[in-house]
């Protein structure tokens, strides 16, 4: 396929100007996507944006990811109620550090052939007056014409209106297109369905200016089947970044996903192509318990963003928990599949702890009596065993890795009791 029908039949496509097909399948067509560094790590919401870049690299294009350095300062009003919060310039170079590091999993930056370019519009707009910028940009641009954005007219008429440094924001944008016209004959912008303004704008500026014809693809705005926003948990926020969301809590979020929602998202955030995903569309509707397209989708995915191995840590944790058989994994693994079940951390002591008095200590229980009570009746275990004695002591060679103890209490309730030594 053609990357416009190879984005289309994928549902990438949620608008696109005339003669955008046609641009494609002519020849080698260099195109840009923005980053806006508001954070140090891109989210999974992200991930479509970025798959449209790496798409279009597959087809023999020439992908170019800007990282938002410069307009990062000022802050998107697209999709927002309120204003930003105005970064620092360390904490946007922190972001953009973070989000370049990610981008390159994705992106081909030795390609020969299409080569991918990953730019900072701070090193233009920093150098940017704002007597020149008035001058040469600014007069192109008719205050009514912003006024009828869908973003700026939200604002408006909201509580919070709009400051004139976010108003100013789509006449940056626009400049940014003009300057990678000019650098690197791209003739393309993409990116999320609220961008479709500030990308005409840019097309604008450079017709304008330049005579020439441009073109723009936005794609659409990702929500789930309930009707929540895509990319939230109850945790937060789903980051690539594995010290914000750990590979295993990441895969978990994919394998979740409802069943009206799988086959979609294995169009949106995979490579799959047309046949493997139909096969994968009939199994799910043959046997929905065996969530067929759920388990491909977390697979994938999660490899994209993490690689094999924490796919192979992510399967090995999940089979572990489904069969209840959790003494064998790791320390670390355990660490992850449980980050934010209650810890108690206690010193180093080669004769070991009284469990009933350890487990009183680690807050498993409000007294030594009830520990009695819950190891008589058969409602603790350690490290997946069950515990019926009240006299057990538990030694530091019985912990996992010698660091630390998993205790259950009933059918749920988990707790870790971390070793510390030296």
């Amino acid at each position: 396929m053609d990357l416009f029908s190879e984005l289309t039949w994928r549902g990438l496509v949620y608008d696109a100007t005339d003669g955008v097909r046609d641009a494609l399948a002519q020849g080698q067509v260099t195109g840009y996507i923005g980053f806006d560094p508001t954070a140090s790590s891109l989210h999974v919401g992200s991930l479509l944006v970025i798959l449209a870049l790496a798409h279009m690299q597959r087809a023999g294009h020439c992908p170019i990811a800007v990282v938002g350095g410069g307009t990062g300062l000022i802050g998107d009003p697209s999709g927002k109620t309120v204003e930003r919060q105005l970064l620092t310039i360390e904490q946007v170079e922190n972001n953009v550090a973070g989000i370049r590091a990610q981008l390159a999993r994705f992106l081909d930056f030795e390609s020969t052939t299409a080569p991918a370019r990953l730019v900072n519009n701070a090193e233009w707009l920093a150098k940017l007056g704002a007597i020149d910028f008035m001058r040469d940009v600014g007069k192109y641009f008719t205050v009514n014409a912003m006024l009828a954005k869908d973003s700026v007219k939200r604002r408006i008429e909201s509580d919070e209106g709009i400051t004139y440094t976010e108003f100013s924001y789509s006449l940056l944008q626009a400049y940014d297109y003009l300057v990678l016209f000019d650098r690197f004959t791209c003739t393309l912008q993409m990116g999320g369905s609220d961008q479709w303004g500030n990308i005409t704008a840019g097309m604008d500026l450079i017709r304008r200016l330049r005579g020439a014809k441009t073109h723009g693809l936005v794609l659409p705005l990702v929500t789930t089947a309930a009707g929540t926003k895509f990319g939230k948990t109850e945790a937060g926020t789903v980051w690539l970044d594995p010290e914000l969301t750990r590979p295993y809590e990441f895969y978990q979020f994919w394998l979740n996903a409802d069943d009206r929602d799988a086959v979609r998202y294995l169009k949106f955030f995979t490579f799959m192509d047309p046949p493997r995903i139909a096969e994968l569309e009939a199994a799910t509707a043959r046997e929905p318990e065996k969530r067929h397209a759920q388990r491909a989708l977390a697979r994938e995915v999660t490899a994209l963003v993490h690689g094999e191995a924490a796919v192979r840590d992510a399967e090995n944790a999940t089979q572990a928990l489904f069969s209840g058989d959790l003494a064998h994994m790791s320390a670390s693994a355990l660490l992850e599949v449980f980050p934010n079940v209650p810890s108690k951390t206690v010193g180093y002591d080669p004769d070991g702890w009284r469990l009933s008095a350890l487990l009183t200590d680690a807050g498993v229980t409000s007294s030594n009596s009830e520990a009695t009570r819950l190891i008589r009746s058969g409602g603790i275990y350690v490290n997946s065993r069950r515990v019926t004695d009240e006299k057990e002591r538990l030694t530091p060679d019985q912990a996992i890795e010698g660091k630390l103890f998993l205790i259950r209490k009933g059918k749920k309730e988990n707790f870790l009791v971390k070793i510390a030594r030296g």
